[in-house]
């Protein structure tokens, strides 16, 4: 970043002390009053930057207090004024975002402004993920810096904006410039107050094989929380939600998304106060979190992204694909062709041979797979999920040699060699917990909590990272191997660390998930050609934090093709295409048993990174070639899926029989759209579907693609696919799949 004495899309107006951001159609203004609260006072469509102060109503509110240095002005409150960082300790009795204990036991700040810089380019979190501009001409930065009235502490307050996506990004650091010690007890990464706005709430609630099922709640007066203690981000909650308004669509309306960058516990807090006065207050969860800051020390928060639209979800969702594709992940492979893969773990499980590897190898070879990838079971003592985790020594005998010598083999029949481990965790059978048992998160006297008969290795010590770090070099230098699935199958428990004191307990889970970033980091910087695929038990980790070190994500371990695409739509609001990991796996499904069709199961898993999961030997032999031509058609148009603009077109939780989706290349030269039938409509009329995207001048031909072949449909105006639309036929069986290919003429 560069000091900057103008910016372009950031104003501070020194007469009425506004800052105002800009984007390409948002605008984020604060103001800093008289008394020098720094007050929020718009954020929205793009504005002329006037003043926006004038909104506010100062009124006396009963049993709202005024503070100290306005004590006679009854109408002065920070109970119903709307605040830039709101704190504990200033008459507010608001959800807060920041809550600091004294010494003496007393806890609040009233921080107030003390000075700004602007600089061009996007400002950095030291060892935590955050989005970040190639050029410095891509962003403007704007440090606020607030100074507690009754000590030396001191607040900044960070924002970088992204004109072209509609994106702000939030951080904030505390920094201790008094004599003592003080204990942070909650420190969220940003607030945002609305004064006049009735909004619900989109959120994407799940659970463990049924990931961010898309909801939404009506925001009443009262506290309503998206939240996960579990100290990752977890398959419960996702730490993004959607603020819109009532009538919002697709298409039309006002849409806030609000994204940690943050892969640990959260907490995503909105309440309506007695106003009707809606705040937000997004950070690290609060309930596992006490921080203890020492005289000189300073602490800075995870990234929080903001993103505006007033044209609805999609539009909001398109910018944020875009910014997480441009400027947030940092991987080599974040605008490469994904390569097609097959995993072996449902064709096998744990109970494999270097034969039957092979068999499935020479068979993808066959089909044109570019990756073959070995699941769980290479290692140690581990025919079973309750033993061997932590010992990352090749089972030679299992292999039939060396770990090397077979990526060697997989690698001389023509497919590259990929791995997968679980750096987190232990088994306690296992030789790594029989020599360091002190290594596992534990609390001491009490049996710990076991789940999938594993332990979490404490990765807020830096010893254990570094075991980490040494396990990961062995065995991705022990051969060619281009390709590591990174998982995590169990939830923290038992917060306490071995090498922490009592008064830093509190910081366990948070030191864990920076732990956990110090090793990706290890792997950005020492393997840059090493595409990494993140995974928890499918998606209890799919976060923008994970995905600035990962470019794609194992989206569910649930790989029914009709779940997967109510799985893939909620993903879809925040995450795009490129970053989410789908498969085509076998029938009957091993999740719910239904029968699909490879059409439709191949359909779904173009929505993504596409891969398979089966054991390929087991497909017929009108399977094998639709498969081959299939895997064609992703290699033609892989631009399309990972770079395109992506469109929601019928909802599945709103239509029962079908659901549909399109992708869009950015030059509007092609565009897929799928249509997956959930349930036969006997009887009715078929579908009308409105496309989205296309160049309304051009003209198109269309293809329709099935699990038979395809069929030339003709040529049709954009302005009538996307006004008239086009009739979709009812489907021949149960949970079929079509989708059309537009081709610009």
């Amino acid at each position: 970043m560069q000091l900057l004495n103008n910016s372009k899309y950031i104003i501070y107006n020194d007469k009425d002390n506004t800052f105002t951001i800009n984007s390409n159609k948002s605008t984020y203004q604060m103001k800093v009053d008289e008394n020098k609260s720094l007050l929020h006072t718009w954020y929205g469509e793009k504005t002329v930057g006037s003043d926006y102060s004038y909104i506010f109503t100062h009124m006396d509110v009963g049993f709202s207090g005024n503070p100290g240095d306005r004590s006679t002005d009854k109408t002065y409150s920070f109970d119903t004024l709307p605040q830039e960082f709101p704190q504990y300790g200033t008459g507010d009795f608001r959800i807060n975002a920041l809550d600091v204990l004294w010494e003496n036991g007393t806890r609040g700040t009233d921080f107030r402004y003390s000075s700004h810089e602007f600089y061009s380019g996007k400002y950095n979190l030291e060892g935590q993920p955050h989005f970040w501009s190639r050029e410095d001409n891509e962003a403007e930065t704007l440090v606020i810096t607030l100074k507690d009235r009754f000590s030396e502490l001191k607040l900044e307050l960070y924002y970088s904006v992204f004109p072209e996506f509609d994106l702000i990004t939030r951080s904030a650091k505390l920094i201790n410039e008094t004599s003592e010690t003080v204990f942070i007890k909650n420190f969220a990464s940003a607030a945002l107050d609305f004064v006049y706005s009735d909004f619900e709430v989109l959120h994407l609630p799940g659970q463990h094989t049924g990931e961010r099922n898309a909801e939404i709640t009506e925001l009443g007066r009262n506290i309503f929380q998206v939240r996960s203690t579990r100290g990752t981000s977890s398959h419960q909650h996702n730490p993004s939600i959607i603020l819109q308004g009532k009538d919002t669509t697709e298409l039309v309306g006002e849409a806030y998304g609000i994204s940690l960058v943050y892969s640990g516990g959260f907490n995503i807090s909105c309440e309506k106060d007695q106003l009707g006065q809606i705040r937000v207050v997004a950070g690290i969860d609060d309930s596992n979190f006490n921080w203890k800051l020492k005289a000189g020390e300073s602490f800075e928060t995870p990234e929080l992204a903001l993103s505006y639209s007033s044209n609805g979800r999609g539009e909001l969702s398109r910018n944020l694909h875009n910014a997480v594709n441009n400027n947030l992940i940092k991987s080599n492979w974040v605008n490469k062709r994904r390569p097609v893969l097959v995993n072996n773990w449902e064709a096998t499980y744990f109970d494999f041979t270097k034969d039957k590897i092979l068999e499935i190898v020479r068979k993808a070879k066959e089909l044109n797979f570019d990756l073959f990838v070995l699941d769980d079971g290479w290692f140690g003592k581990r025919d079973l999920d309750i033993s061997g985790l932590g010992d990352w020594i090749p089972n030679e005998a299992k292999l039939g040699g060396t770990l090397g010598d077979l990526a060697k083999e997989v690698n001389e029949l023509g497919l590259d060699f990929g791995i997968w481990m679980e750096p987190e965790m232990v088994n306690e059978d296992s030789d790594l917990y029989r020599t360091h048992p002190e290594w596992a998160l534990a609390i001491p006297g009490k049996s710990p909590v076991r789940a999938r008969t594993q332990l979490v290795l404490d990765f807020s010590r830096k010893d254990v990272q570094d075991f980490a770090i040494e396990a990961l070099d062995n065995v991705l230098q022990s051969g060619n191997i281009s390709y590591l699935k990174w998982d995590m199958n169990r939830s923290l428990f038992d917060l306490y660390s071995a090498v922490l004191p009592a008064d830093r307990q509190g910081e366990v889970s948070h030191r864990y998930v920076l732990g956990v970033y110090r090793v990706f980091q290890h792997l950005l910087d020492n393997y840059p050609d090493l595409l990494v695929e993140g995974c928890s038990g499918g998606g209890g980790r799919f976060d923008l934090g994970m995905l600035y070190y990962t470019p794609q994500i194992w989206t569910s371990d649930n790989t029914d093709a009709i779940d997967r695409t109510r799985i893939q739509h909620g993903t879809s609001f925040f995450y795009p295409l490129s970053t989410i990991s789908a498969h085509v796996s076998a029938v009957p499904n091993h999740q719910n048993q239904r029968v699909v069709p490879i059409s439709t199961r191949a359909a779904t898993a173009l929505q993504g990174a596409f891969g398979y999961e089966l054991d390929l030997n087991t497909l017929t032999e009108a399977e094998q070639e639709f498969t081959k031509k299939f895997i064609s058609f992703y290699n033609e148009y892989w631009e399309t899926v990972q770079k395109g603009d992506y469109y929601r077109i019928i909802d599945p939780y709103e239509d029962k029989y079908i659901t549909a989706w399109e992708m869009v290349d950015k030059s509007k030269n092609n565009a897929i759209l799928v249509v997956v039938y959930k349930d036969l409509m006997t009887g009715r009329l078929p579908k009308l579907i409105r496309w989205q995207g296309l160049d309304r001048n051009a003209t198109y031909k269309l293809t329709l693609y099935n699990g038979e072949g395809r069929q030339v449909l003709g040529e049709y105006k954009a302005a009538d696919l996307e006004t008239a639309g086009l009739k979709i036929e009812q489907a021949s069986r149960n949970y079929d799949a079509v989708w059309y290919v537009a081709e610009k003429m």
